[in-house]
């Protein structure tokens, strides 16, 4: 419930912070003294469009805060944890106008966009008025009111969560079935492509061994030449070959009478290249043994190199990436099918899921469809109290026949009114007097009060053109309403006055350039006061007293 309000520069309110208790509060005071425009600003928390003209003149911005108890408003808890709020047993809404027209707007602290702080306001606060019947008129509160009236709230929201999982899986299929020829062309592409990889099977460092042979045998008799010339350069040649000139290098160094120590480094120097000219020698002699002259052989790398250059160049990738890119596109079609197996995939997913979302509506549907007799007829009998003898209120399931998963279930719920004998039943919102309006609304919420997750209620003057008896009814109706959550009410209507739990008085004070707005809370003979003043009289007219203490007693 609206646990305090605070305005600073709105309108003619310069200053005013209330605390609200719940139960029924009503709010008098004299024409134009500001008690509309309490809840005007209120509203403004709630997500009304803001207007600059608003600001009191020579201030720079107007701000109002309101502070809400959340311990018992799921629908509030539930919103503020999907949106990711931090989430306490208060919650405050603030709202900022400056003179330059801009608004910001807080939830919890945190900067909000308009919609967010709409959307939230609905579940916190419920307005009504003359002229505007905010959620009421709504077909999306129809359908709320009813599912709490019937204790379905919870069922409907399986409803709704199967409708979309049964839309996902529909989307999907329609994007399939558009995609579906270009899809199966790039599949079996893809088949191909993955055949003639397959058959070329080129393994993991395949490549650069295939062209290591492939150059060794394409210049064999060149390489055998070059080895032969060497060996004989390092050893076969009889007449001077390295060996033996290091050889003779080396006796001459032997036969020396004296070596100084750059000689027998040299000699030593001589000693180690004699050997590795030997080992040198030898591995030459192996190479030349080892050399493969294979005309066949080299047929058959020509071949697969060939093959392998021509997939390179068709896939645009290096020719020792192929392998990679080989599994790559086994691990893709692994996980893949044709588009007539998808799609067939998705058919089975959308049935199973379509006759579980019947199941949940039919259901849905069977709970509701008793609700709403009962729903109708209860707030027939409280339209009777409200001198509405004629109207006749019917909670309105239809059925299109559509077996299409909606969110809403298999009906849309509209409440309709019919006031007069013989007029056929209308929606809410076509109907034309306000005054008539106004006790719909309220008989309504007297009804659904006692399952609705709004806790607070305000009603600004519905009681303008009724008076006597149906005054007095209106009074005890918003009292009901008061006993299960909380209700404000601003009135002129002493008889609606008399039965507030709490009583809130709204004055105008005049300063030397300003009016301000004062609001006090009576209580005892304070109320009788005004109760007296809305009959007619005042303190001092006896009678009007002893009226006003007879409307309080009663």
């Amino acid at each position: 419930m609206l646990s305090q309000l605070t305005i600073s520069n709105y309108a003619i309110v310069e200053q005013l912070d209330l605390e609200l208790k719940s139960g029924m509060t009503v709010i008098t005071g004299e024409t134009g003294a500001g008690k509309s425009i309490m809840l005007d600003a209120l509203a403004l928390t709630l997500g009304d469009r803001a207007d600059k003209d608003v600001i009191q003149p020579g201030q720079d911005k107007t701000e109002i805060c309101a502070s809400f108890d959340i311990r018992n408003n799921k629908h509030a808890h539930r919103w503020l944890e999907e949106q990711d709020y931090a989430t306490h047993d208060e919650c405050i809404l603030r709202r900022v106008v400056t003179a330059e027209g801009r608004s910001k707007a807080y939830i919890n602290g945190r900067p909000v966009t308009l919609n967010e702080l709409k959307q939230l306001g609905e579940m916190l606060v419920d307005i009504h008025s003359q002229h505007e019947h905010q959620s009421l008129l709504k077909t999306s509160t129809h359908q709320r009111l009813l599912d709490d009236f019937c204790g379905t709230t919870e069922l409907a929201r399986k409803v709704a969560e199967a409708s979309q999982a049964w839309l996902v899986q529909h989307k999907k299929l329609q994007a399939l079935e558009n995609q579906a020829e270009e899809h199966n062309a790039l599949f079996e592409l893809q088949h191909y492509q993955l055949k003639e990889l397959d058959k070329l099977n080129l393994a993991v460092a395949e490549y650069p061994a295939l062209e290591d042979e492939h150059q060794q045998l394409s210049h064999a008799e060149s390489i055998l030449s070059s080895l032969q010339s060497a060996i004989d350069i390092c050893k076969d040649n009889e007449e001077q070959n390295i060996q033996s000139a290091l050889g003779q290098v080396q006796a001459l160094l032997e036969n020396m009478p004296y070596r100084s120590a750059a000689m027998n480094s040299a000699y030593e120097m001589l000693n180690t290249a004699l050997i590795q000219v030997e080992e040198a020698s030898t591995e030459l002699i192996q190479a030349a043994e080892n050399l493969d002259m294979n005309p066949s052989r080299l047929q058959e790398l020509d071949e697969r190199l060939t093959a392998v250059h021509q997939l390179s160049r068709k896939h645009r990738v290096k020719p020792e990436d192929l392998p990679a890119f080989h599994q790559q596109l086994k691990n893709d079609l692994g996980e893949a099918s044709s588009a007539e197996d998808q799609i067939n995939e998705i058919k089975q997913t959308l049935k199973q899921l379509e006759s579980s979302y019947h199941k949940l509506a039919d259901d849905l549907s069977d709970k509701r469809n008793s609700g709403a007799l009962k729903l109708s007829k209860a707030i027939n009998n409280q339209l009777k109290k409200l001198d509405m003898t004629s109207a006749s209120f019917i909670v309105a399931l239809n059925n299109d026949g559509s077996n299409t998963p909606r969110s809403k279930g298999n009906e849309n719920i509209e409440f309709l009114i019919s006031t007069n004998p013989g007029q056929s039943p209308k929606p809410l919102i076509k109907i034309a007097s306000g005054g008539e309006l106004s006790r719909i609304s309220l008989a309504i919420q007297v009804v659904t009060a006692q399952t609705s997750s709004i806790p607070s209620l305000i009603f600004d003057e519905v009681d303008v053109g009724i008076g006597g008896l149906v005054a007095l009814a209106v009074g005890d109706l918003l009292r009901q309403l008061g006993e299960k959550g909380q209700v404000l009410c601003v009135t002129h209507q002493a008889q609606v006055a008399s039965q507030g739990n709490h009583h809130l008085y709204v004055s105008k004070l005049a300063g030397k350039n300003s009016i301000s707005t004062k609001v006090t809370e009576l209580s005892g003979e304070e109320k009788v006061i005004e109760i007296a003043r809305m009959l007619g009289g005042n303190a001092e007219n006896a009678s009007s007293m002893a009226h006003a203490r007879e409307m309080m007693a009663s």
